[in-house]
């Protein structure tokens, strides 16, 4: 499927970053931009810590946000009791495909994470995308709030915007429930499971589905990232490529 330019869009989670998206998951893309999963203390009560990477295709809810070439990202992530606070960038392409001016991706979210059980942590909170002088009309500037449950492995999220969703126009009220299992094989090895479901109100034939299918590797004072990613529907850059393709994303994260 062929969108018009304006619509190659920045649809679809991941980091983690939920693999990391619930944190307030960034996905390899994610969330997303993903808070790191290791924080230090500072000296007024607030865990701070900080992430850098490398991946070799940013996809964000199974879709390139770089024509499949790779990208350069990094954030910071604030805790206070249950309370957090973030911000993450990376490089992008699909602006620019759609006939705006923005290179880059500016995240910046925060929300609460309570502890409703030794079994069941609940996660609400708020996420804005920003793209710095998009020129987008409608603009590509999009705020999500968003719920999220964690128990064990198993996490499960539903976002709803509350502006137009990446430059669609009339699409206030879209919604994105995904899936996901981040389980531990062993120390330092995980298997990570996503699947999504993107609905785009007022633009039924942007609906689709997501996966992403992977494993992650703590080493060398990092986690490497291998996965398989793809959406059900074909997005199409103006050079033709197809930006949904099932593809291998590879990766690496260090926090400090």
């Amino acid at each position: 499927m062929k969108l018009p330019q304006t619509t190659l869009v920045k649809l679809a989670a991941g980091a983690l970053v939920m693999g990391n998206a619930l944190c307030v998951q960034a996905q390899t893309a994610a969330p997303t931009a993903a808070p790191a999963t290791t924080i230090a203390p500072a000296a007024s009560g607030v865990e701070l810590s900080y992430n850098l990477g490398v991946v070799s295709d940013y996809r964000y809810r199974g879709i390139s946000q770089t024509r499949l070439k790779p990208a350069v990202q990094g954030g910071f992530d604030a805790v206070l009791g249950g309370a957090y606070l973030g911000a993450w960038v990376s490089n992008i392409t699909w602006i620019k495909d759609a006939g705006g001016k923005s290179k880059a991706e500016l995240d910046v979210y925060g929300g609460y994470k309570y502890e409703a059980s030794k079994s069941l942590t609940l996660d609400v909170g708020v996420l804005a995308y920003q793209y710095p002088r998009n020129q987008l009309t409608p603009s590509a500037n999009t705020t999500e709030l968003y719920i999220g449950a964690i128990s064990g492995p198993f996490s499960a999220k539903y976002s709803r915007s509350t502006s137009n969703l990446f430059g669609f126009a009339s699409s206030k009220g879209s919604g994105y429930l995904e899936a996901n299992l981040d389980y531990e094989l062993r120390k330092g090895t995980n298997v990570v499971l996503h699947a999504g479901k993107q609905t785009v109100k007022n633009n039924a034939a942007a609906n689709y589905t997501d996966y992403k299918i992977g494993v992650t590797y703590e080493a060398l004072g990092g986690k490497f990232a291998a996965s398989v990613i793809g959406a059900s529907e074909d997005f199409l850059a103006p050079n033709g490529k197809n930006l949904s393709k099932a593809g291998l994303v590879l990766g690496y994260t260090q926090t400090f």
